[in-house]
C-alpha cells in the first residue's frame, strides 16, 4: 500500500542545500531564524545546546543529529562557559564550507557538520504541519553516512549534482522521520503511523484519496468504534481524520496544478469532488483563492524565476 511519508517527502522536492563544518571555541551562541527551511546538524565532537522555539534546551553530543523540519527560530550554544544571555558570535568564514565561531585564540571543542535544504513545494508550509518540528536522533551511523554524503555532494560541481541532491536529501529525511516515529513522536503523521491501527487508516486515505472517506469507513478499516477511531486519530495526528484527508488532498491538487497535469475537471475527479465546480469551490475555501487563479499565480512565479 502507498507510504504516506513518502509521498510527502517526495511533493516537497528538497533541494538546493547549503553544508559546512562549524568549529567552535570557548563561550558562543549563534541563531537562526529560517522560514520554508530544513536545518540539519550532525555534532562530530564536543557538545552543543539546541533550543527550539522557547522549548527546554537539548544537549547534543557527538554523534548525534537534529532535524528542524518546521520551527522558525533556534540556537546553538556552548554548554560551558557559556555567553552571556542576549549575546551572539559572528561566524567567521575561514575557508569554502568552513567557519570559525567564538575565541579563534582558543582550541577547538566542538565540531558540527550543519546544512539546510529550501522546498520547492509551493504548499510547503501545509506538508510541514504534517511532520514534527524538531528531530533528534543519537547514534545513529547511517544517518551520519548520509549526511556526509549530502555535504561532499553539495561542495561538488559534478555533473547530475541537483538531481543526486534531491534523492539524497529525499533518503535523509525520510530515514530520519522513520527513525524518530513512535509514540514519543508529538502529534502528527509519523505518530499515527506508528499506532498499527490508525497507520491502516492513513495509507488508505494516501492510497485512494477520491474515495468519498467517512469517519464511519475508516473506523471499520481500523477495527475500531467510530468514536474509540475518531478520538484517537485527532490525539495522536493532531487533526480529525477528515480535515486531515482534506489537507491531503489540497496538497496533491497544488502538486498536479504546478505540474498542469490536468485539466480541473479531472484533477477534482482524481481527488473526490464530483464537478469542477465542487472542486473549485472547496479549493478556494481551503487556499483562499480558486484553483485556476492559484495555478496562473504558480507559472507567473516560475516564469519570472527564469528571468532572475
Amino acid at each position: 500500500m502507498t507510504d504516506p511519508l513518502t509521498q510527502i517527502v517526495t511533493l516537497l522536492r528538497p533541494g538546493a542545500p547549503y553544508a559546512k563544518l562549524a568549529s567552535a571555541s570557548g563561550a558562543w551562541r549563534v541563531r537562526r531564524d529560517e522560514d520554508n527551511i530544513v536545518f540539519y546538524n550532525l555534532t562530530l565532537s564536543g557538545q552543543a545546546l539546541l533550543e527550539v522555539d522557547g522549548r527546554p534546551p537539548v544537549l547534543l553530543e557527538e554523534g548525534d543529529f537534529a532535524l528542524i523540519p518546521a520551527a522558525r527560530r533556534f540556537t546553538f550554544s556552548s554548554p560551558d562557559p557559556v555567553l552571556p544571555q542576549g549575546q551572539f558570535s559572528n561566524p567567521v568564514l575561514t575557508a569554502p564550507g568552513q567557519v570559525r565561531i567564538g575565541d579563534s585564540e582558543l582550541p577547538v571543542t566542538t565540531q558540527q557538520l550543519v546544512g539546510h535544504c529550501t522546498f520547492a513545494a509551493r504548499d510547503a508550509g501545509l506538508l510541514l504541519t504534517l511532520l514534527p518540528d524538531l528531530v533528534v536522533i543519537r547514534g545513529e551511523a547511517r544517518l551520519a553516512m548520509l549526511i556526509r554524503l549530502v555535504a561532499d555532494e553539495a561542495r561538488a560541481s559534478r555533473p547530475g549534482r541537483e538531481v543526486v541532491l534531491e534523492r539524497l536529501l529525499e533518503v535523509l529525511l525520510i530515514e530520519a522521520f522513520r527513525v524518530s516515529g513512535g509514540i514519543t513522536a508529538p502529534p502528527g503523521l509519523l505518530r499515527g503511523l506508528s499506532d498499527p491501527q490508525l497507520s491502516i487508516a492513513l495509507r488508505a486515505l494516501h492510497a485512494d484519496p477520491a474515495r468519498p472517506w467517512t469517519v464511519t469507513d475508516l473506523a471499520r478499516m481500523a477495527g475500531l468504534s467510530r468514536s474509540g477511531f475518531f478520538a484517537r486519530f485527532e490525539r495522536e495526528v493532531g487533526r480529525t481524520p477528515i480535515a486531515y484527508l482534506t489537507d491531503w488532498r489540497m496538497s496533491l491538487a497544488k502538486d498536479r496544478l504546478r505540474r498542469g497535469d490536468g485539466s480541473l475537471s479531472e484533477i477534482g475527479a482524481a481527488l473526490g469532488y464530483g464537478s469542477a465546480s465542487a472542486f473549485n469551490t472547496a479549493f478556494a475555501r481551503e487556499v483562499g483563492r480558486p484553483p485556476g487563479q492559484y495555478a496562473l499565480s504558480i507559472a507567473q512565479r516560475e516564469l519570472e524565476a527564469t528571468h532572475v
